[in-house]
């Protein structure tokens, strides 16, 4: 009344693997992917820009930096970093931040920009950004 397992009957026991659970599991898994997919695709929170009409642009302040360390405030030459952290407060001070725009020379020591940086973000400037990208491209 022995019931033999393998085919050739010898009395070895049969090795192969039953993949019957995980084809099922695999199944189910992918059942729920389908069902959920359309759930998660549909509930996306985009939030666009408002328009407030006729809003007038920013006041720009045009910061060079030369590359022999010269700062240049609008065209007028700063003396100093403790003068130009006169000018940083006085900009962040108002209720309208201006946008700062950072025009490093191309041979300008990068300790000098990073010192004007630092400076303006300890001031108070929240609207800093460069120009001038262009002449750092290979010819």
């Amino acid at each position: 009344m022995a019931m033999s397992i393998s085919a050739s009957g010898n009395n070895e026991p049969m090795v192969d693997m039953n993949t019957t659970p995980l084809i099922d599991v695999m199944l189910v898994l992918l059942i729920m992917f389908i069902i959920t997919l359309p759930v998660m695709t549909n509930n996306i929170k985009l939030d666009m820009p408002i328009s407030d009409g006729g809003r007038t642009q920013p006041e720009v302040i045009k910061l060079g930096i030369e590359s022999d360390g010269t700062i240049v405030w609008n065209g007028t030459v700063v003396e100093s970093l403790a003068h130009l952290e006169q000018f940083f407060r006085a900009e962040a001070a108002k209720p309208n931040q201006p946008e700062l725009h950072v025009r490093p020379d191309k041979r300008a020591k990068y300790d000098q920009v990073a010192q004007v940086l630092g400076s303006a973000q300890r001031n108070g400037m929240k609207r800093i950004g460069f120009e001038g990208q262009e002449q750092y491209l290979k010819e």
